[in-house]
């Protein structure tokens, strides 16, 4: 319980983080919303389905990061999470999203 309830710290630190990079009304940050609580948290490792180090994507080119969510939300990349997020994407959400990742550092 006390790794679930650091783990809700951190995302919202995160989620802090991210909002001072983008205006609040931007809609990028509802895009981006989803990945913050794995992908912003540095050195997080997820437990589901394997314990697993999760990668940061921030300044990843955002053709790899399309590319990429494009293979899971196409099932050609195996990870339940992945797969559940990249699939409630549209193809201009996800080009959104990689935009936005390939700009962080």
């Amino acid at each position: 319980m006390k790794n679930f309830i650091a783990c809700l710290a951190l995302a919202g630190m995160a989620q802090l983080a991210v909002a001072a990079d983008a205006p609040a009304s931007s809609p990028i940050i509802n895009k981006v919303a989803n990945c913050i609580g794995c992908h912003g948290i540095p050195g997080y490792k997820a437990s589901f389905p394997e314990v697993y180090q999760v990668p940061m994507i921030g300044g990843q080119s955002a053709k790899y990061i399309e590319s990429a969510l494009q293979a899971y939300k196409k099932g050609e990349r195996k990870h339940p999470t992945m797969r559940g997020i990249a699939s409630s994407l549209s193809d201009q959400d996800i080009a959104d999203v990689a935009a936005y990742y390939s700009q962080q550092k």
